[in-house]
């Protein structure tokens, strides 16, 4: 399941690293931060990226999952500090509801 989503990942900061002139490396994807004082992304466009990586896991797993929900934004160690953290608050979350890799 971890690469499933990684991939899923991966393909939303190529879709949006299509629009941008300032590319987002994807080199070392896992400890790219995303969000915070070296984040590659500004408020709105986390959000923009965030609802981009829900779709494309609901057409992956058939489910709902909110990563702007309290639960992420309320964390000591935000999710969006970096892709590896994300992945595991995906993973948490798709097993809450009761999604299969």
């Amino acid at each position: 399941m971890t690469e499933r989503i990684q991939n899923i990942v991966v393909a939303a900061l190529d879709e949006i690293n299509r629009t941008r002139e300032e590319k987002i490396p994807t080199d070392n994807v896992l400890d790219l931060c995303l969000y915070g004082d070296s984040g590659v992304f500004e408020s709105m466009y986390l959000v923009a990226f965030l609802s981009l990586v829900e779709e494309n896991l609901e057409d992956e797993f058939g489910v709902e999952v909110s990563l702007t929900s309290e639960k992420a934004v309320s964390r000591r160690v935000s999710p969006f500090s970096s892709v590896r953290r994300l992945i595991g608050f995906i993973e948490e979350e798709l097993e809450l509801v009761g999604a299969h890799g």
